[in-house]
C-alpha cells in the first residue's frame, strides 16, 4: 500500500490519517518480526506461570519486548516487585533517545503536550524505525493521527500474537521460542543499516558492531552501553569535523 501524495485531498481529516497509519503495518516486514517476537513472549508468560490477562496487560502497558522479558523473568524467578520495576526502568532508558528523535517530527507550533502522550507511549524500536521511513510521506499536520494509527495497529497485532503464543506454549520447542525472541534485535540491526543516510550514521553503526566484541572481553556488564556510547561519540566527532 502506497500513501497518497502530500498535497492529496485524501489527507483531509485526522480519521483518514489514522486509518492510513493502521494500514501501514502491512507494508513492513517488521510487523511479522514483531508478531513472531510476541508469540515468544506469550509463550514465556505461560511458562513462567503468569495469567493470560497479565500477559496481555504487560504487552499493552509496557509495550517493549526486552522490558517485558525482563519483567517476566525477574518476577518468575522470585524477584520483588521493586527489583523488577527498577530493572524494567533501566532497560526503558534506551527508548528515551527514540522519543526525543521522533517527537520533533510530529510537533507543530500549536501542538498541545497532551496530544503527544499517546504517540510517546507507542514509540519503541519498530515504530521508531517506521517513523523515519514514513514521516516524510505524511503531511506534518496529520502525523500525530498517523502515528497513533500505526502504533495502535502494531499493539493490536502484538496483543494477538501474545494470545496465540500463550496458548501454543505447550507445543513450542524451547529452542524455537528462544530463537524467535532474537528476531527483534536482528530486524532492528538490519533496519538501522537500511536507514543510514549520512556518513555519521554509518560510522556509528560500524564502530558499534566492531567495538562490542572488544569491550565484551572486559566483562563489564555494560558492554553494549560502552560500545554504543563510544561509537556514537566518535561518529558525532566525525560529523562535526566534516561540517568545518
Amino acid at each position: 500500500m502506497s500513501l497518497p501524495a502530500l498535497d492529496s485531498p485524501k489527507w483531509q481529516g485526522s480519521a483518514a490519517a489514522f486509518l492510513y497509519g493502521m494500514r501501514s503495518i502491512t507494508t513492513t516486514i517488521l510487523t511479522l518480526v514483531l508478531f513472531a517476537t510476541y508469540v515468544g513472549i506469550g509463550a514465556l508468560a505461560h511458562d513462567t506461570h503468569f495469567s493470560l490477562f497479565w500477559a496481555l496487560a504487560s504487552t499493552l502497558f509496557v509495550w517493549a519486548g526486552p522490558a517485558q522479558i525482563i519483567l517476566l523473568v525477574a518476577l518468575g524467578s522470585g524477584a520483588t516487585v521493586i527489583q523488577a520495576a527498577l530493572a524494567v526502568t533501566v532497560s526503558a532508558i534506551r527508548l528515551f533517545p527514540m522519543v526525543v528523535s521522533v517527537l520533533p517530527m510530529l510537533r507543530m507550533p500549536d501542538t498541545k503536550k497532551r496530544q503527544l502522550i499517546l504517540p510517546s507511549h507507542f514509540i519503541a524500536v519498530t515504530l521508531w524505525v517506521e517513523c523515519f521511513r514514513l514521516m516524510p510521506l505524511v503531511p506534518r499536520e496529520r502525523r500525530i493521527a498517523f502515528v497513533n494509527g500505526l502504533g495502535l495497529g502494531l499493539v493490536l497485532s502484538s496483543l494477538t500474537a501474545t494470545f496465540i503464543g500463550y496458548h501454543l506454549a505447550a507445543n513450542l520447542p524451547p529452542l524455537f521460542g528462544a530463537a524467535i525472541l532474537l528476531l527483534t534485535p536482528l530486524a532492528f540491526l538490519l533496519s538501522t543499516a537500511r536507514n543510514c543516510k549520512q556518513l555519521a550514521d554509518v560510522v556509528a553503526l560500524v564502530l558499534g558492531l566492531a567495538l562490542f566484541p572488544v569491550v565484551s572481553l572486559f566483562n563489564t556488564g555494560v558492554d553494549i552501553l560502552i560500545s554504543g556510547v563510544s561509537a556514537g561519540t566518535i561518529a558525532y566527532g566525525v560529523h562535526r569535523w566534516r561540517r568545518r
